[in-house]
């Protein structure tokens, strides 16, 4: 099943194995691309044009913690709620398969792969989920696997 890109209110027992949210889509611009990495990741593909070009890639891209910082904001706004959402055990398998490039637009998909109870905290669970930020040829620029804590729902 896949749920809208619209804000929900989700507590542990929403988050079923399967459930795909679609969490929308963000552009980068190339002097989004570039400021960023000024700031974080002031390699030179990232905030040298004339070195980009020369370089590996061909051109600037952006850095990968840019477009996860990105995908963050869209899974904070669909599909991790404030009513619920008590925080991450981390992230597994993070992958940047392919380069984000100036003017891509990405879609951002969270699927739950498991959710269990907590044994030890029964007011909460523990899901799963995979991320993935694709590209407008469906091509899969960024995966991840999170662990996050949620509140059942009140009674």
């Amino acid at each position: 099943m896949t749920d809208v890109s619209e804000r929900v209110i989700r507590y542990f027992e929403d988050y079923v194995p399967g459930l795909i949210v679609d969490c929308g889509t963000f552009s980068l611009d190339e002097g989004q691309i570039i400021a960023f990495a000024k700031e974080y990741d002031p390699q030179p593909f990232h905030v040298d044009p004339r070195a980009a070009a020369e370089g590996p890639y061909g051109g600037i891209i952006a850095s990968g913690w840019q477009t996860t910082s990105m995908m963050m904001r869209q899974v904070v706004e669909h599909f991790v709620s404030p009513e619920s959402g008590l925080g991450a055990a981390g992230i597994d398998e993070l992958r940047w398969p392919r380069p984000v490039r100036p003017g891509d637009t990405l879609r951002v998909t969270a699927t739950v792969l498991e959710a269990r109870r907590s044994a030890s905290k029964p007011d909460r669970g523990i899901i799963r989920s995979r991320m993935e930020l694709t590209n407008a040829a469906g091509e899969a620029v960024m995966t991840l696997t999170a662990v996050n804590f949620v509140l059942v729902r009140p009674s």
